[in-house]
C-alpha cells in the first residue's frame, strides 16, 4: 500500500485519503509518497481517451486508491473546452506548452480543477466542512477560487501580496463575491502570505478541515505530473524543458515524472531577479533575500516551498537543512547532491528589461505574444547541453499582464473589467489574519 511521509522524519504516514486534505506535515515538512503504484509513468498510453480520462489514468497509475475519486467525477468542471494542453512548434525543434486555456487562464487550472473537486469529494464522504487556505503570488489565488467556489463543502480564503500582483490577477480573485469566499491583501510580500498559510495550517486552530491548495498539496503535484505525461507521448524521442519558476512546483512535477520514467533529460529553471532558484542551482545554496517587485510577479519569491520535496530527493531528510535556513537564513546541499541538481538542472534570471526585450524579440520574430513569465522560458538564452526538442512551458496568458505587454507592443488589448471588487487589507500578522478568519465565517 502507498503511504505519505514527511520530509522531515516524521513517523506519522497519510493514506491517499488523507493526503487529500492535507497541508505541511506536523514537523513542518511537505509529504511524499513512499512508492508509486506503476513503476514506469512511460508505459501510460492514451489510445483514444479524452485528456480528462487520460489524467484519471495517470492519478489512478500514481495511487490506485485515487480511483474511488476520480473515476465518475468531473474533474475539469471550469474548462469549457477540452482541457487537452495545446503544443505549438514556434521553429525547428523548438515548442511551446501552452498551459492557460482553462478558467483563469493559467497552468494552475491543471492541478486546481482536479484537487477541488477531489477534495470536495472527500468532505463529503467524511461529513466535513473544509476550509482552504491560499497564498498566491498571482495565479494560483483565483485557480483556486474557480475550483471551489460552487463547492457546497468548501469556505475559501485567498491571501495575496497588497498591490504586488496584477491589476487582472487581483480582480480575478476579488471579482468573485460569495458566501464562501474571503480575500485578504497582506501588506507584505508572497513569501509573508505563505508564512502565515503555512502557521495557521500548521496551528490548524479552526472548527472546520483545513485544507492546502498551495503546491504544499501532494495532489497538486499528480495533477502537474499529468501534463508532462501527455507532453513526452507527442514526441518520438527525449525532450528537453524550460519552465518560468516560482515556488518550483511546476519544476518539481517534472522532476517527478522524470524520475519516474517520462523522457524529460534537461530542465531549464528560468527566474527574475528573485533568484534564488538561479543562486540555489548554481551553487548549491539557498539563500532568500528581500523580495522585490518585478514584470514577472508570480516569481517575486525567495522561499520556494516546493523545492523541499527536490532537496528531500537529493539528499534525504531535510530537518537539517530547513533548521540551518530558519537558524542561519541559508542552507546548503552536500557536494554529491549539488552534482545530481545540476546533471538535469539550469538556471537564469532576467531582469525587467530583458523581459521586455524577450517579448518584443518573440513578438518580431514569430509574431507571438506572450506573457512575461513565458517569455523567460522561450528566450534564445536557454541553453541545454543536449541536441533534443525543447518545450516552453506556458504559463499564463498574456491577457493578464497588458500593462507589461503594452511597454513593447503598445497596440496590445486584453479585456477590460470594473466589476465590483471585494477584499480586506491586512498587516502581515498571523494573529491579525486568523480573528478575521473566524469573525468572517
Amino acid at each position: 500500500m502507498i503511504t505519505y511521509q514527511s520530509t522531515r522524519g516524521s513517523k506519522r504516514e497519510l493514506s491517499f485519503e488523507d493526503v487529500i486534505l492535507s497541508g505541511v506535515a506536523d514537523d513542518k515538512g511537505l509529504y511524499l509518497p513512499n512508492s508509486t503504484t506503476l513503476e514506469n509513468l512511460s508505459n501510460l498510453t492514451q489510445e483514444d481517451l479524452s485528456y480528462e480520462d487520460f489524467v484519471k489514468t495517470i492519478f489512478i497509475s500514481l495511487d490506485k486508491n485515487s480511483a474511488k475519486y476520480v473515476e465518475d467525477l468531473s474533474i475539469y468542471p471550469g474548462f469549457e473546452n477540452s482541457p487537452e494542453p495545446v503544443l505549438k512548434e514556434i521553429e525547428e525543434n523548438k515548442y511551446v506548452m501552452e498551459l492557460f486555456h482553462g478558467p483563469t487562464k493559467s497552468f494552475k487550472d491543471y492541478a486546481l480543477q482536479p484537487l477541488g473537486a477531489i477534495a470536495n469529494r472527500r468532505l463529503n464522504e467524511i461529513g466535513k466542512r473544509g476550509l482552504v487556505l491560499v497564498a498566491t503570488s498571482g495565479d494560483t489565488g483565483s485557480a483556486a477560487i474557480q475550483a471551489v467556489k460552487d463547492s457546497e463543502n468548501i469556505d475559501i480564503v485567498v491571501l495575496h501580496p497588497n498591490k504586488k500582483v496584477s491589476e487582472y490577477q487581483r480582480r480575478q480573485m476579488t471579482e468573485v463575491i460569495k458566501s464562501n469566499v474571503l480575500n485578504i491583501a497582506i501588506d507584505g510580500s508572497y513569501d509573508d502570505c505563505q508564512k502565515i498559510v503555512k502557521e495557521l495550517l500548521q496551528k490548524n486552530s479552526f472548527e472546520n478541515q483545513v485544507i492546502s491548495l498551495n503546491s504544499i498539496n501532494w495532489l497538486r503535484v499528480m495533477g502537474q505530473t499529468a501534463y508532462y505525461v501527455w507532453l513526452t507521448k507527442q514526441f518520438s524521442s527525449p525532450i528537453n524543458i524550460a519552465i518560468p519558476s516560482g515556488n518550483f512546483g511546476n519544476a518539481y512535477s517534472a522532476w517527478f515524472g522524470r524520475n519516474n520514467g517520462l523522457a524529460i533529460n534537461e530542465i531549464f529553471c528560468a527566474s527574475n531577479t528573485n533568484d534564488v532558484l538561479t543562486r540555489f542551482i548554481h551553487n548549491g545554496c539557498l539563500e532568500p533575500k528581500e523580495t522585490t517587485q518585478t514584470f514577472a510577479p508570480s516569481m517575486d519569491i525567495q522561499i520556494p516551498s516546493s523545492l523541499e520535496r527536490l532537496i528531500y530527493d537529493l539528499q534525504g531528510d531535510t530537518t537539517k537543512f530547513y533548521t540551518s535556513l530558519q537558524d542561519a537564513s541559508r542552507a546548503d546541499l552536500d557536494s554529491g547532491s549539488l552534482q545530481k541538481l545540476q546533471h538535469i538542472f539550469s538556471s537564469s534570471s532576467y531582469d525587467n528589461e530583458m523581459i521586455l526585450d524577450e517579448i518584443e524579440k518573440l513578438y518580431k520574430k514569430f509574431h507571438l505574444i506572450i506573457d512575461p513569465h513565458t517569455a523567460t522560458a522561450l528566450s534564445d538564452s536557454v541553453k541545454f547541453r543536449s541536441d533534443l526538442p525543447v518545450v516552453g512551458v506556458a504559463t499564463a496568458s498574456p491577457e493578464k499582464f497588458e500593462n507589461v505587454i503594452n511597454k513593447v507592443i503598445p497596440d496590445y488589448q486584453s479585456k477590460d473589467s470594473s466589476n465590483e471588487e471585494q477584499f480586506i487589507v491586512l498587516e502581515t500578522e498571523v494573529d491579525l489574519v486568523e480573528n478575521t478568519i473566524n469573525e468572517y465565517f
